[in-house]
């Protein structure tokens, strides 16, 4: 398996620093979180010029660029025109620097539309990106998150829009926790689009993060799921103000990769 991680682990990391940190700890790859001022210095209003130069580091370190993680949401219809707007400019910056995926959210959605509508909104939303993405060799991926961590609402929402362009970003924590899945059961309903994965685990019934291995969510079972479709995208590790990234970092990927060997 392929491993990353992302910003949020290294927010004030120039992105020198977060490739020499993931090669440091054996990550294959990172994923830069956009629009949060994290100092990797990825963004929309990166230079073309810049972004050439970003792109060749890239390729010289041998580390990948895994993804690039948005907050772009669509179940608003009062923001998603400026949504839409918004993911054509982060594909173009995807393809520019020659990231395969983008982590893009479904979104919460007013009282007054239902879960049918929100539904069909999202999916018009992403394929009017399509394909766009697919002309720049891109992925948008929807992550099971917000209010669309039931794997059965994100897999409505594929079906939908039917487009090899549009995929999932399998946040193994919030069906389990949020969506009344469990590991089994959300990859079941997700497997035929699983492009990107997070990983992080907590307990089940409460927020926070634990250790990989100390909380509720099984990251061993979703490795041996994951087995199954001969996975070949990126686990990336989502650490949101949790401890110095020179702990956590080399843990958890430890932690990953013994139970890679365990079920060898």
């Amino acid at each position: 398996m392929q491993y990353s991680f992302m910003s949020f682990s290294t927010p004030e990391a120039t992105l020198e620093e977060m490739l020499a940190i993931a090669k440091r700890f054996g990550y294959d790859g990172i994923e830069p979180r956009l629009d949060s001022k994290h100092a990797h210095g990825i963004e929309v209003a990166t230079s073309p010029a810049r972004r050439q130069q970003i792109k060749d580091r890239i390729n010289a370190s041998g580390i990948k660029l895994a993804c690039l993680a948005t907050s772009l949401s669509y179940a608003d219809p009062e923001k998603t025109a400026s949504m839409v707007l918004q993911t054509h400019d982060r594909i173009d910056l995807a393809g520019d620097l020659g990231a395969p995926v983008i982590r893009v959210f479904g979104g919460l959605f007013p009282d007054q539309i239902d879960r049918e509508a929100a539904t069909a909104h999202v999916a018009d939303a992403l394929s009017k990106v399509a394909a766009h993405a697919a002309d720049r060799g891109v992925t948008l991926c929807l992550e099971t998150h917000d209010a669309w961590c039931a794997p059965e609402h994100v897999a409505a929402i594929m079906e939908r829009v039917n487009h090899p362009a549009i995929a999932v970003n399998w946040d193994i924590m919030h069906p389990v926790r949020r969506g009344n899945a469990t590991m089994d059961s959300a990859f079941q309903a997700l497997k035929n689009w699983i492009r990107h994965l997070h990983i992080h685990d907590g307990p089940k019934e409460a927020s926070g993060l634990l250790p990989i291995g100390e909380g509720d969510i099984d990251h061993k079972r979703a490795l041996e799921l994951l087995k199954t479709i001969d996975y070949q995208g990126f686990i990336s590790g989502e650490w949101i103000n949790w401890e110095d990234y020179n702990v956590h970092l080399p843990r958890e990927i430890a932690t990953m990769r013994r139970y890679e060997a365990e079920i060898a």
